[in-house]
């Protein structure tokens, strides 16, 4: 049985979509990438609606059993900021809509189910993204493999996983940091 992962990487210029399937022993491989694009010079409406509607295409076209989304962090740019939270806004209620479980994930846990490190930079996160998917080459933009990265993270760390059998000796220590971080809150 597969899963099919949506990762999307919330930008109101450029929104990151990746779609990854899940299978067996935790394997992940590519179905879709795509950055979508709005002019900056439109509308606010028209940009968000457009962003939208294409995500909102995608989900009834390719059915991800979850949504992934980078959660909205704290910057020094207000105007990025404002535009991750209106496409993060726009995906929770097309997930809603659609009955689609959603989950988010900072950018830290990304890159650390990526890279292994929090702090990992874009160009060691595209790597590792191309190299775990099978991949030629890093998927471009940034955003196209940040949405991918951010599938992946899911994948890796969906409670499900917690379930598994087959996990790899990384996959049991990860979720053992993990329990054992939570218990100290």
């Amino acid at each position: 049985m597969t899963t099919r992962i949506l990762g999307i990487d919330p930008g109101l210029t450029r929104c990151g979509i990746g779609l990854i399937e899940l299978g067996a022993s935790r394997k992940v491989s590519l179905v879709y990438v795509d950055t979508l694009r709005s002019d900056q010079a439109a509308d606010l409406t028209v940009r968000v609606g457009k962003i939208g509607l294409e995500i909102e295409r995608l989900i009834e076209l390719h059915r991800p059993d979850v949504i992934a989304i980078e959660r909205v962090f704290s910057q020094q740019n207000v105007s990025t900021v404002m535009g991750t939270a209106q496409i993060s806004g726009a995906v929770l209620m097309l997930a809603h809509k659609h009955s689609v479980p959603m989950v988010m994930y900072t950018p830290t846990q990304v890159k650390a189910a990526v890279t292994g490190s929090g702090r990992a930079d874009k160009a060691q996160v595209g790597f590792m993204v191309a190299k775990i998917l099978g991949l030629n080459e890093v998927p471009k933009p940034a955003d196209a493999a940040d949405s991918l990265a951010i599938a992946i993270c899911h994948a890796w760390r969906a409670p499900a996983a917690s379930e598994s059998t087959n996990l790899t000796s990384a996959q049991k220590a990860w979720l053992e940091a993990e329990r054992a971080a939570t218990a100290k809150k």
